[in-house]
């Protein structure tokens, strides 16, 4: 496949568990259609903790325990999970970026678009979408931000303007 859409950590965690938001809640739609409409190959990313959450240095600097794995706040939506078939991959990442994902991504031939959407706007798909750059300086990068939300209607922003400046495009 030449476009890759890669659907960030759109788990119950970020969207109305622990670390949800209303901004999270809103882009649920807009991402389902996304995966419904996109001509290419979808990706999941899955972030993933362990009982040890508070024990690592995330933990430490948020100490809200997430997407703990096999808990149902680790599960992607319902709603996208519905629309997820056998041949789309899921990587689990035990950070913000997955190193997995931009090497899995660097191996595909004739690479051409890899979209992001997802949660959070300012930690993880900014951290995603960079490692892509880093790894795949010619293939293009967009963000489509009406399928992102941030930890705040600020950070999402900023982390735009960030990615911007990174000549991620924006749609």
């Amino acid at each position: 496949m030449k476009n890759v859409l890669v659907v960030v950590d759109m788990q119950k965690d970020f969207i109305d568990g622990a670390l949800g938001t209303k901004e999270a809640v809103a882009i649920v739609d807009n991402v389902a259609e996304a995966i419904r409409s996109f001509d290419g190959e979808v990706i999941f990313t899955r972030d993933t903790h362990f009982d040890n959450y508070m024990e690592t240095q995330e933990g430490r600097n948020l100490p809200v325990p997430h997407c703990i794995k096999g808990t149902e706040g680790w599960q992607i939506d319902k709603k996208l999970e519905s629309l997820r078939t056998d041949d789309m991959k899921v990587f689990d990442k035990l950070t913000f970026g997955s190193v997995d994902l931009a090497a899995y991504l660097k191996e595909k031939k004739e690479l051409e678009q890899v979209t992001l959407v997802g949660l959070c706007t300012d930690i993880c798909v900014i951290s995603n979408a960079l490692l892509i750059k880093a790894n795949l300086p010619e293939v293009g990068i967009t963000v489509i931000e009406k399928c992102c939300a941030g930890v705040t209607p600020q950070s999402h922003t900023n982390a735009i303007e960030a990615m911007k400046m990174c000549q991620i495009k924006i749609a």
